[in-house]
């Protein structure tokens, strides 16, 4: 054995841990091996920057599941990769590039790619250098990219058979346009949050009548591309409109109007509405319906097309919105305009308010027939969502599908695999780059400009990285995956699309289990975002950052966390992270993420390392006992923390195969600090220091026996959730065994080797008791300190706990300064003051106050405090008991009243006990 450095600095041994671990490829998965597979795919990070504290997270609960189960005995692959992020990462390397004076057309396609490509090894490395920094126990051996040779192989094959299916069409229809992003975006990349905007309502002439018909919209802009405007052919109000025109506004046309019982609701506005096909998703089935045409009036940069109606052309479509409103305000047709609350939808990535346009033929996917097998697979509990409440989320979504526009206006990505012959127009998809058009043999082909949707690749992810659409050894082995975690934000992105995939490309589930982690916020519940400045980097809170250390822009981003830290933030350690993150993750419930908290976790693994050298200073210097722990002279002491052992092991279980992360980790940290240091290392003190003067006895075995087993099974159950600072423990104390160099490889603890002791567990837990019960009594009655207690009276109606507590009481006197102790029969008479409390099996503990404090003036300080908390209880109760209150406050203001009230009343409760106790 090897003592450990006087103080635990996390800076100076996790990196070196990292690169032991690869070099001894304890995380290479096996696929000839025996073993039960275990596989989780790593969601890969976009190669557009760092990782943020999502990322931390997820890989947090991923590694404790995966060197979980690898000590466990398991043959574990933990799969990396990082993916391309088609849309994302083509604009920060555009931005990138105007700082240069560079722009993407002017560059050619081939040199941008050059470009992206240096990007995404620049921020690739840095990804990789954030995780392992983080000890994530990946197979780095197997690390992939959503645009290798594999990927792309397995994209192609994908396409290829979706198409050959029938399953992917083109087709010219609405699509959502990003006007920033220049490309078309999926439904699910169009955000829809409700924001204040306007209702403008406008008067449409009717033709050959002395009326109007009155319309109401949000996108006065997209008047010059109406085809008609629709009544309810029910509505007694319009009966006499049926089949008149009205005159388009600002234009010489005359539109017709149409009655649809579809598009209208009487009710709301005029109960007449504007059709605009070219510009508006139900206009355009509306339009279909009725056999109007398709009229397109903003263009590819969100502005007016020069050939639009008008003095309009060239405008910005916000521009053109204020003219075209001047000039219906100056003609008398702006009937009003008035507040409104509505939900536009904006580009995920650029932010950008979408506009749908018909741009052309694009390439889609239809769902409803893959969406139906994905559904049943939930149903009959083949994957099972974890929390269980996101299931009928799912289904919401899955039985509304809607089909999945694939192709983007981009160059960085999968290029759609389609030709198109110049010489007799066929177009062909293949899996490999064709040399002659297939219809005529004309050899003028040219490819689709255009780029797959990155979720496509995406979808693929669990089996493109095993190497299909080939019969690969990985496939065989490690297909499908045990668990998929990620974050619920991508339930459809990611997760609905890869089970869609996974079951119709394979013919099996991709995953058998999916647990969805929630967001990590900051400590007041806002979302962690550059423009707030209360991002925090993960490397930053491992490595410590200061503000000096900082360019002003990226210190923008920290802001917040400055002005709480104005010094910077001393280095954590990934470990204090780890955890912290780990007891935070409540399942469904968001994590607020509070540098105090890092901070407080840090602390308790200092306390791990002072108790390991505690530990290693009584170990070292002798030889390793031999002796079994059934044939050791074990104490109640020993017994009962190795029974606690055994029950934290189940515990820890238990939690981990339900994903209750929180639960696990707590249970570690309680018996660590609580039953380890607070209790197990200070009853066994004096035995060590005795047992150093004599050396060999049976009891000095049977105790460095404890020690060994009690730190080796901690260590292991540990490593999963801390693993930098365990292994160098383990290391220090050369493990337990020759055979298990590395922590990291070494075997699961079991329960079942360590005893467990009714007896022992009864006579610890009443020491504990009577001792928890005197400490309180000497904080209620503000004893000193130093103060000692000249006697200690114990009453109880159980004949055992005299024999039980006799050979420990002079170690309660020793945790508490009692110089001594008396029994009484519960129904003794008693006389003069005494302060008591009672431990949780009914042993009353009685401190006679007489010389100890000054009755009369503890009893007027209590009388005092007594008096304020029961006014505290008044005021909460009047206020909650206001019925107005109650209904129009915040409820988080409400409920943190009632937890006011109930620590109010706790609070009298016991001040009255105290005062009670100062009654003769």
């Amino acid at each position: 054995m090897r003592n450990l450095p006087s103080s635990y600095q996390p800076l100076d041994l996790e990196p070196q841990w990292q690169r032991r671990w690869e070099e001894s490829a304890c995380f290479t998965a096996d696929a000839t091996s025996a073993k039960a597979p275990y596989v989780i795919v790593l969601p890969p990070p976009n190669v557009t920057g760092s990782l943020h504290m999502g990322h931390a997270l997820g890989n947090t609960l991923q590694d404790v599941l995966c060197r979980w189960r690898r000590m466990a005995g398991d043959e574990v692959l933990w799969l990396p990769g990082k993916d391309h992020a088609g849309i994302a990462t083509q604009t920060v390397v555009e931005k990138s590039l105007r700082k240069q004076g560079l722009e993407r057309r002017e560059m050619g396609r081939d040199a941008f790619l050059e470009h992206v490509w240096a990007w995404k090894e620049t921020y690739g490395d840095r990804i990789d250098l954030q995780m392992r920094r983080h000890g994530s126990s990946l197979d780095w051996s197997r690390q992939r990219f959503t645009l290798d040779e594999g990927a792309s192989r397995a994209v192609r094959e994908a396409f290829v058979r979706l198409w050959e299916q029938g399953l992917i069409y083109r087709e010219d229809r609405l699509v959502n346009w990003d006007p920033v992003s220049q490309t078309v975006l999926s439904d699910l990349e169009v955000e829809q949050e409700e924001e204040d905007g306007h209702l403008w309502h406008i008067a449409y002439p009717v033709d050959g009548l002395d009326e109007h018909l009155v319309v109401a919209t949000t996108r006065p802009e997209t008047l010059l591309g109406d085809v008609a405007v629709a009544i309810h052919p029910e509505d007694p109000r319009y009966l006499h409109l049926h089949g008149r025109s009205v005159r388009l506004p600002l234009t010489d046309k005359t539109i017709p109007i149409v009655t649809d019982p579809l598009a209208v609701d009487p009710a709301f506005g005029s109960g007449a509405v504007k059709i605009t096909p070219g510009h508006d998703f139900n206009d355009f089935e509306t339009g279909r319906r009725h056999g109007l045409p398709l009229v397109t009036v903003l263009d590819l940069e969100a502005k007016i097309r020069d050939d639009a109606p008008g003095r309009f052309g060239g405008m910005d479509r916000y521009i053109a919105r204020q003219a075209i409103l001047e000039d219906l305000r100056a003609g008398g047709l702006l009937v009003r305009e008035e507040p409104y609350r509505f939900s536009p939808g904006r580009s995920q990535r650029s932010g950008c308010i979408v506009e749908p346009l018909s741009i052309g033929p694009q390439w889609f996917v239809r769902m409803e027939s893959l969406a139906i097998p994905a559904m049943e697979a939930v149903r009959d509990g083949r994957i099972v969502l974890e929390p269980a409440g996101w299931e009928r989320t799912y289904f919401q979504w899955m039985e509304n599908i809607r089909d999945w526009c694939v192709s983007r206006q981009l160059w960085w990505g999968h290029r759609i695999p389609a030709w198109t012959c110049s010489s007799c127009g066929h177009l062909s998809v293949h899996r490999e780059d064709p040399s002659a058009c297939p219809s005529c043999g004309s050899e003028a082909l040219s490819q689709d400009e255009d780029v797959l949707d990155t979720w496509f690749s995406s979808a693929l992810w669990p089996f493109s990285t095993l190497g299909w659409p080939d019969d690969t050894e990985d496939m065989r082995r490690f297909y499908p995956g045990a668990v998929l975690e990620t974050g619920f934000d991508i339930l459809f992105f990611w997760v609905a699309r890869m089970i869609m995939m996974g079951l119709h490309l394979t013919g099996d589930v991709p995953f058998r289990r999916v647990f969805l982690h929630a967001m990590v916020r900051d400590r007041h519940g806002r979302k962690m975002s550059k423009t707030t400045g209360n991002v925090i980097d993960p490397l930053h809170l491992i490595e410590g950052i200061r503000p000096e250390d900082l360019a002003s822009a990226e210190r923008d981003t920290y802001q917040l966390l400055f002005q709480d830290y104005p010094e910077g933030v001393a280095p954590q350690g990934a470990d204090a992270l780890r955890l912290t993150l780990a007891i935070l993750a409540a399942a469904g419930r968001d994590i607020k993420l509070d540098v105090r908290r890092v901070e407080g976790y840090r602390a308790f693994l200092n306390k791990l390392w002072n108790a390991s050298r505690f530990a290693i200073s009584h170990l070292e210097g002798h030889p390793r006992p031999t002796l079994r722990l059934e044939d050791a002279a074990l104490s109640d002491a020993d017994r009962w923390i190795l029974g606690r052992l055994a029950e934290t092991i189940d515990r820890v279980n238990a939690a981990l195969h339900s994903f209750r992360f929180d639960e696990a980790a707590q249970a570690l940290y309680e018996f660590v600090w609580h039953h380890v240091c607070d209790w197990y290392i200070e009853l066994v003190k004096p035995s060590l220091h005795a047992a150093e003067r004599n050396p060999g006895t049976p009891e000095h075995d049977a105790l460095r026996l404890t020690l060994i087993t009690l730190f080796d099974g901690t260590l292991r159950l540990l490593h999963p959730f801390v693993p930098f600072i365990t292994e160098e423990i383990w290391a220090a104390m050369d493990g337990p065994h020759a055979e298990e160099p590395l922590l990291a490889s070494a075997a699961w603890p079991l329960s079942s080797a360590l005893p467990r002791d009714d007896n022992a567990r009864r006579v610890i837990d009443r020491l504990i008791g009577v001792t928890t019960a005197i400490r309180r009594i000497r904080g209620e009655t503000k004893l000193p300190p130093g103060q000692k207690l000249p006697e200690v009276v114990l009453r109880t109606s159980d004949p055992r706990a005299e024999s039980d507590l006799a050979p420990w009481l002079g170690q309660v006197g020793r945790l508490t300064k009692a110089e001594g102790f008396r029994w009484e029969a519960p129904d003794a008479e008693v006389s003069g003051q005494r302060a008591t409390s009672l431990t949780d099996d009914g042993i009353e503990v009685c401190i006679p106050l007489a010389g100890l404090i000054d009755i009369e003036a503890e009893r007027s300080r209590v009388q005092k405090e007594l008096a304020r908390a029961e006014e505290d209880v008044l005021f909460l109760q009047r206020k909650l008991n206001n019925p107005s209150f109650v209904a129009n406050a915040p409820a988080a203001v409400v409920d943190k009243d009632r937890e006011k009230l109930r620590a109010a009343e706790e609070a009298v409760a016991a001040l009255q006990a105290s005062l009670d106790r100062l009654d003769p």
